[in-house]
């Protein structure tokens, strides 16, 4: 029985000694691990997807290895809608070695035509980023560390605004409806595509339409007259316009007619 108690209390010295130099140890490697991050890249466009890439590395000078490592980025409207949720990882970086790797922020114009996010298209903000990095260290050490900042955003229809509708003779039997529209594309891609113009009367019935081609270059201004032939008798009450360009389709934006 003596025995057996001394190789007992044997066992717990030994597993508070394996305990003690692991903690210092862990604790010395954890001060040996470097993470840092890189210039942001331009901005880019791939599909409906603005991406904005941030390389970063993590060295790993310790004695154990880092697992899970994931950095997480979440993107919401100055009002807490969720714009953007993305991750990179999980990410295993053994002990000696060293990770280069790029997180990518990932934007989709088309989520922006819902009614939570609309004003998105017309309005220049800031946006409210919240990233965070975690990872686990020797297999049973969590580890995060978060932080948050303001990211600009320029709108594509940044202040779209119509002139006057006015109305011309065409035919006998037509007019035509001319409405001026301008607006700057403070984006950081080529807005390309077109706007399509319905002309719609008091009895919210269709009585003309027309397609015009639109291309504005990132960070630069655009107007045009919009042009729709209607029929002499109608008696107009708006304009409905459909935009349909490479990243977003939205639509309509209705305009009055006085």
């Amino acid at each position: 029985m003596k025995q057996a108690i001394r190789a007992l209390g044997w066992a717990i010295y030994v597993l508070w000694l394996v305990i003690i130099v692991f903690t210092v140890t862990a604790v010395y490697s954890a001060f040996q691990v470097s993470v840092n991050f890189g210039e942001q890249r331009p901005p880019s466009v791939s599909g409906s997807d603005m991406i904005f890439s941030l390389p970063f590395s993590v060295e790993n000078n310790g004695f154990y290895d880092i697992s899970d490592l994931s950095i997480t980025t979440v993107v919401q409207e100055s009002n807490g809608a969720l714009i953007s949720n993305s991750s990179t990882g999980p990410i295993l970086i053994s002990s000696g070695n060293r990770v280069d790797a790029t997180h990518d922020i990932s934007i989709s114009l088309e989520n922006m035509t819902s009614a939570g996010l609309s004003r998105l298209l017309f309005y220049d903000t800031d946006l409210n980023v919240d990233m965070s990095l975690a990872l686990k260290y020797a297999g049973v050490i969590p580890l995060k560390i978060s932080t948050n900042f303001t990211m600009p955003w320029g709108a594509p229809l940044n202040n779209l605004t119509f002139g006057n509708i006015v109305v011309i003779p065409y035919n006998s039997t037509h007019v035509r409806t001319m409405l001026p529209i301008s607006f700057e594309n403070n984006s950081i891609f080529s807005l390309n595509g077109t706007v399509r113009t319905e002309i719609v009367n008091t009895l919210n019935q269709q009585v003309g339409d027309a397609t015009t081609q639109i291309t504005a270059p990132p960070q630069s201004g655009y107007s045009t007259t919009l042009a729709v032939l209607v029929p002499v008798s109608s008696s107009l009450k708006e304009a409905r316009l459909y935009f349909d360009t490479s990243v977003f389709t939205y639509g309509p934006v209705v305009i009055p007619i006085a």
